[in-house]
């Protein structure tokens, strides 16, 4: 008998160790060094989609570097989350909950709004952020702890404006945001400065609208040459529905949230046209795309917060772009603590696979160029369209 418990006592031993090994998310390394990165983004609400895409590039970039060193060390890296619910009014709470769990960095947030919403938190306790794909000017505007690695809106408005003029031959556009939300109402607001107020109809629908029949409707009878709504996801796959159902009759065009597995599933059959900007194009770097997807197709829960297949989002890649820029802030800064990390961020420079990132004296990428890709309804995926610059 004293032998089997012996036996059965190393045996849990065993197993004890093997569990504090760590995971994807991080954990201990062996000599206790661990640092932590927080995701700030949104897992549920009109965002949670997006937000789950952009939380698998960071993820997986976590498990090709688990480690990182800092100041002769080296750190096992740790993810630590905190979903803001696509919520401006929940922002400040998820922010503060990644803040206490001693945070070095931030990565996030999908979701210019509940950026902007936790802006201040970050800053109060001198915590850097690094905004992936939140493109509001208004995110580092007076928030010097933020950063972020995508292009903005006023070049993103630019872009889609002479694309609808010079590409798509319109004359005449619809533009639909929803009220309050200030991602979709500053794109609109971009655009339509770049397009011309005098040639542009301009509707809002409040939050909880689940029926866009009359806006497809007024888009229709004022005569209009393109269907302008950078919308949430959420929003997107009801107005693709309506506007296919309705034969719209238009080109639809968007923003990076269009960038979607739900919106390909939605427009898949359709007669629509749909044309977006985003931050990468699947075949850019092909190492990547292999290996984030056979990463994904490798575990189960990643293909689920992915739509349920492998195809590749431009916030993926941003995400993974993040997460390396964070932990060359660490290298850096040759320090964890937050503020040595925020003096480092400045002169970081790197280059991803969305290409290279530096910048500027705000904290603002410096991109000059976005991807143009439509919707290719018949077999589920984007394809291709343009490389496309402001001027």
């Amino acid at each position: 008998m004293k032998k089997l418990l012996s036996i059965v006592l190393a045996f849990t031993m065993v197993l004890a160790l093997a569990a504090c090994g760590g995971s994807s998310g991080g954990g201990s390394s062996a000599s206790g060094d661990v640092v932590k990165i927080g995701v700030f983004e949104p897992q549920s609400g009109d965002n949670g989609a997006g937000g789950k895409q952009e939380v698998l590039g960071m993820q997986y970039a976590n498990t090709v570097a688990p480690t990182v060193e800092i100041g002769g060390k080296t750190y096992q890296v740790e993810l630590v989350y905190a979903d803001n619910a696509s919520s401006n009014d929940k922002a400040p709470t998820a922010a503060q909950t990644l803040i206490s769990s001693g945070v070095s960095v931030v990565l996030g947030s999908y979701g210019s709004g509940v950026s902007i919403a936790a802006g201040d938190t970050f800053k109060a306790a001198g915590v850097p952020a690094i905004g992936v794909t939140c493109t509001n000017p208004q995110v580092t505007s007076g928030c010097d702890v933020y950063f972020r690695i995508c292009f903005l809106d006023p070049f993103q408005g630019t872009v889609l404006a002479n694309y609808a003029k010079n590409e798509l031959g319109a004359s005449k556009a619809y533009c639909l945001s929803k009220q309050g939300d200030d991602y979709s109402g500053g794109l609109v607001n971009y655009f339509v400065q770049a397009f011309g107020a005098e040639n542009c109809v301009q509707e809002t629908f409040p939050e909880g609208t689940s029926d866009y029949s009359t806006y497809i409707t007024n888009a229709q009878n004022q005569g209009c040459d393109v269907f302008f709504s950078p919308v949430s996801t959420e929003a997107a796959a009801q107005i693709i529905a309506k506007a296919n159902a309705q034969s719209l009759g238009m080109p639809i065009l968007a923003g990076d949230t269009w960038d979607s597995n739900v919106i390909l599933e939605a427009a898949k059959g359709s007669d629509l046209k749909i044309c977006v900007t985003t931050f990468y194009q699947e075949g850019a770097d092909a190492n990547f795309d292999a290996g984030v997807k056979a990463w994904i197709n490798g575990d189960a829960t990643a293909k689920a917060n992915n739509g349920g297949n492998d195809e590749l989002a431009a916030v993926t890649a941003m995400g993974y772009d993040a997460y390396f820029v964070a932990l060359e802030a660490l290298k850096a800064a040759g320090s964890t603590n937050p503020a040595d990390v925020l003096k480092a961020l400045p002169g970081v420079n790197y280059t991803g696979v969305t290409g290279a990132i530096a910048f500027d004296s705000i904290g603002d990428a410096k991109r000059d160029s976005a991807f143009v890709k439509e919707c290719n309804t018949s077999t589920g995926v984007w394809d291709f369209v343009t490389v496309a610059k402001a001027g």
